[in-house]
């Protein structure tokens, strides 16, 4: 149950999103056994919350639709078998509270809801599948604690608002907020600097991501989104081909290498990205080490400090300096 096969969020692929290939080993237990809704231990693990909803066979339909608005994520768990999967579950729904909306958290018992999990085609749980505009892609499958979910999710949101998806869900439990046609209203802290980025404006949204940072030196999303902008405007219009050419044909220019790290950022290589930025530290010196490896922090700030892949990166760029 804690084998991972499936990328770190962060560098996850979503322009290839697919369901997981695997049938459920055995079938999940039927409704009616332990953990199940009317049975002992089966209370719902979703409670009050306006960001989550325990998924039934009725409302699956509608909360995958919910997707076309702003990210679904599902959360699969079964209480009976695997209690640390609904443990994973609660945690989900706290988190997606504290994220206001950017995301919906999904809360599917497959004791409960076997032919759910059966028409995912769900192989194991805990996992917790990522819905965008309908389509599903697996994300996660261990039980992290509680902030290494927090960081993991903290990484799909910045790299969701990097690619202009700023939607966020109405509160469940409230009646909606005032927005265009329908459209939820969103944080107006960010509005600027999203409309900037769904303009393909990655000049203005640093420049407004930088006004609430310099107001708001705390403001983590803020910071996140200051970050993965800058890396956007630094490759904007970048032919992807001749950089890399660049980049093998002169290892040690500074700007050759830190032009494609910012590329395999963005294209999800992470490790990669760092890696480049590393060696190149080691190899070079002065002014240019400088330069590598401030740049090389500046992208720690875009993947998050809490990410296992920039401490990893860190302890390699200590490792290089010393």
């Amino acid at each position: 149950m804690t084998q991972q096969p499936f990328s770190r969020p962060g560098a996850i692929d979503l322009s290839a999103l697919k369901r997981p290939a695997s049938p459920p080993p055995g079938g999940p237990a039927a409704p009616g056994a332990p953990g199940a809704p009317g049975a002992p231990g089966g209370a719902g693990v979703a409670g009050g919350s306006s960001y989550s909803v325990e998924v039934t066979e009725q409302n699956f339909q509608s909360t995958v639709e919910a997707s076309m608005t702003a990210p679904v994520l599902l959360a699969f768990h079964s209480p009976s078998r695997m209690p640390e999967s609904t443990r994973l579950a609660r945690d989900l729904a706290t988190v997606a509270e504290e994220y206001e909306g950017r995301f919906l958290a999904g809360l599917v018992d497959i004791d409960a809801v076997p032919a759910i999990a059966q028409a995912m085609q769900i192989p194991s749980v805990p996992l917790v599948v990522a819905v965008l505009d309908g389509r599903p892609a697996p994300l996660l499958q261990d039980a992290l604690p509680i902030d290494e979910l927090r960081g993991a999710l903290n990484q799909v949101m910045q790299q969701l608002t990097a690619q202009g998806m700023t939607g966020r869900h109405q509160p469940r439990s409230a009646a909606p907020a005032d927005g265009v046609d329908g459209e939820p209203a969103g944080d107006p802290r960010y509005a600027a600097a999203e409309a900037a980025l769904e303009a393909d404006d990655y000049e203005g949204a640093v420049a407004e991501y930088q006004k609430l940072v310099d107001a708001n030196p705390a403001d983590s999303e803020a910071a996140a989104g200051l970050a993965m902008a800058t890396v956007l405007l630094r490759t904007k219009g970048v032919d992807i081909a001749a950089a890399r050419e660049a980049a093998a044909a002169n290892p040690d220019d500074v700007d050759a290498q830190t032009l494609v790290a910012d590329l395999d950022l963005l294209g999800g290589h992470v490790d990669d990205a760092f890696a480049r930025l590393v060696e190149l530290v080691r190899r070079t010196a002065g002014a240019d080490r400088d330069r590598a490896r401030e740049h090389l922090i500046g992208l720690f700030g875009a993947v998050g400090n809490d990410d296992p892949r920039v401490l990893r990166g860190r302890q390699n760029l200590a490792s290089a300096l010393f």
